[in-house]
């Protein structure tokens, strides 16, 4: 007498098959936490770049506002270019005006500062500390220049600047962390006026 029996476990095709859907969840899953984690970053990175830029800003516009003639007697403003401002005025609040510079470079929005020494002062350009204001600084970014007829819409003065006629600075800053990836580029703008230059702005 001959009787059926019942083969325990699975066959190898349910146990591949098994494996095929459980290896397709992990990637799913893998995948979905790999996106999570970019797009948090994304959001973060951005939101701490634009802290970073704006306080940048606050800081030139201050600076650049309260600039006035140098101690060695020279102008208010010492260079007026697209890619670099320099100007004197006295940012630490020690009653004698040092020399700033904002410029462009290799994708860096970066500060000089020359403080005068020797007797009688000079600004000597050895003495220059550098720091960087900025990163992912992309070549869109510029410093414009408006004389006193400037009425919002006025284009900014030719290059080479007229350095007499500079009453308003316009400064753009354009960021792109990752050109590869997204967030897409973004523009901050500020403008400001050397009160002490001021005519009519």
């Amino acid at each position: 007498m001959h009787r059926n029996k019942k083969r325990g476990g699975f066959s190898i095709v349910e146990v591949l098959f098994g494996i095929s859907i459980f290896v397709v969840i992990m990637l799913a899953l893998t995948m979905f936490s790999r996106n999570t984690w970019l797009y948090n970053s994304f959001v973060t990175g951005g939101l701490s770049n634009v802290d970073n830029i704006r306080q940048a800003l606050k800081t030139m516009t201050a600076e650049i506002r309260t600039a006035s003639t140098a101690e060695t007697g020279a102008y208010v403003i010492s260079q007026a270019t697209i890619t670099t401002f320099t100007f004197y005025s006295d940012i630490d609040s020690d009653q004698i005006k040092e020399k700033v510079r904002y410029f462009l470079d290799n994708g860096q929005l970066k500060k000089g500062l020359i403080e005068p020494t020797g007797s009688p002062l000079t600004y000597n350009p050895a003495n220059e500390v550098i720091s960087t204001l900025i990163y992912n600084v992309t070549n869109a970014s510029t410093f414009e220049f408006y004389d006193k007829n400037y009425d919002g819409t006025t284009a900014p003065l030719p290059t080479p600047v007229d350095i007499a006629s500079v009453r308003l600075i316009k400064i753009n800053v354009a960021i792109d962390k990752d050109p590869n990836h997204a967030p897409v580029t973004n523009t901050f703008s500020t403008q400001v006026s050397i009160r002490n230059l001021k005519d009519n702005l």
